[in-house]
Parts: C-alpha cells; sequence; structure tokens
C-alpha cells in the first residue's frame, strides 16, 4: 500500500524561545543554527502542507548525478515532467542526457550561490540533519524547505547508515501526493557521482543497503520507475 502521508514538521515545532522579529534577522538565524534549535530554524522554512499542495497530483523527475545517465539521451524526457528535481550542484554536462529543467533543488552541501542563480529552481531544499552547514543564504530564499529530522532518523536506521541525498528525497517523495516518480541517474554509486571523485569507500553511506531500500520501494509503490 502506497503511503503518501506527509508529516510537515515545520508546523509542530516550538521554538525554544519566544520568537520575535529578531529571529528573522541574520543573527537571529545564525544563533539558532548554532544552538541547533529546530524550531527556530523552522521558522525559516515553508510548511509540509505547502510542500505537499505543490507536489498534488504532479509527474516528478528525480534526477540523481550518476556519471551513468550521461550514456542516455533521457534529457527530453526528463525535462516532459510537471516537477524537475535535481541533487546538490545538479550537474548537467549535456541537455541531451540530462535535460535542461531544475524546479527543486534538494541539497545536503551549500551550493555556492551563482549555481543556484543559474539553476533558478523555484524550491531548494535542505536535506541533511547537519543543520550547521546550512547557510543563511539558502534559508532566506523564497521556496526555502528545511526536511524535518524525524524521517531521516528512520530512514537512517532502516538503512544502517547516514542516508544520502538521493535516498533521503526517494524517501520525501514517497510521502507526497505525486501520481508519477520518474528515477533517472540514480546507479547507487556504481557509476559514481558527476558530483565529485570520491569512491564509495570514501562517503559515509552504505551504497548496497540504499540500492536494496530503493528497489523494495520501487517494487511496492507503483508510482516509481527507474530509468
Amino acid at each position: 500500500m502506497t503511503d503518501t502521508s506527509f508529516s510537515g514538521a515545520t508546523e509542530t515545532l516550538r521554538p525554544s524561545w519566544q520568537p520575535s522579529d529578531f529571529s528573522r534577522t541574520k543573527l537571529g538565524f545564525l544563533l539558532a543554527r548554532s544552538l541547533r534549535d529546530e524550531g527556530m530554524l523552522s521558522l525559516w522554512s515553508e510548511s509540509g502542507l505547502a510542500l505537499t499542495q505543490a507536489a498534488q497530483g504532479a509527474r516528478i523527475a528525480v534526477v540523481g548525478n550518476a556519471r551513468s545517465l550521461s550514456e542516455k539521451t533521457l534529457g527530453a524526457q526528463i525535462d516532459n515532467h510537471d516537477i524537475v528535481l535535481r541533487l546538490n550542484t545538479a550537474p548537467m554536462p549535456d541537455p541531451r542526457s540530462h535535460g535542461r529543467r531544475t524546479d527543486w533543488l534538494a541539497s545536503s552541501i551549500p551550493v555556492p550561490q551563482g549555481r543556484i542563480d543559474a539553476l533558478a529552481p523555484s524550491r531548494v531544499l535542505w536535506m541533511t540533519r547537519k543543520r550547521k552547514r546550512l547557510p543563511f543564504a539558502l534559508a532566506q530564499r523564497s521556496g526555502f524547505y528545511l526536511n524535518p529530522q524525524g524521517p531521516v532518523h528512520a530512514l537512517a536506521a532502516q538503512i544502517g547508515a547516514p542516508p544520502s541525498t538521493g535516498a533521503m528525497v526517494l524517501d520525501l517523495v514517497r510521502r507526497l501526493p505525486v501520481t508519477q516518480v520518474s528515477v533517472f541517474g540514480f546507479d547507487f554509486f556504481a557509476s559514481l557521482s558527476h558530483s565529485g571523485r570520491r569512491t564509495a569507500a570514501r562517503v559515509p553511506h552504505d551504497f548496497a543497503a540504499e540500492r536494496d531500500h530503493a528497489m523494495t520501494l520501487f517494487q511496492q509503490d507503483a508510482r516509481f520507475k527507474l530509468y
């Protein structure tokens, strides 16, 4: 059974100190980030309800950064979705293989402002639990979404390791009321990543476990298709 229930933790958290105009300043943000005050940080995020409404009935393309995607000509197919979601720095070496559009950008790393400006996403999603890496420039963008920590903790327990950005995105999307999820550029590090030179042995993720977890999801949820 497909579970599209979406818990918007940003709607239920309460700051550990009284919110005020200060909480919406850069200094207030930096203090909340330093204290790891999830309630105060959530004030910068759009709600889970807003994300749900934006995804309602949509066909979404989730585009990973596997180098093997460059060997295919799926760019036009990728762009022919209601929402194109890309990861981290979203390298696109050729529009024939990768397409051109970026509607949502999901990241666990600080992305250079110039790159974000070039991609021009309508939404930016901060996926990782590592709040101290969250840039102020990202949090103050319109359409910023702070991925709640609860589902990430649960996913890490299921996989047995810190989840990658791709794994967290698949887990998030499965809980959204989309009608179709086309997954591109996911080979679970078999061909390495366009976004870096590290091998699987040099990253803290268990890609074999992530592959098994994803394949189970694809088999159980008919909305998902891997290309």
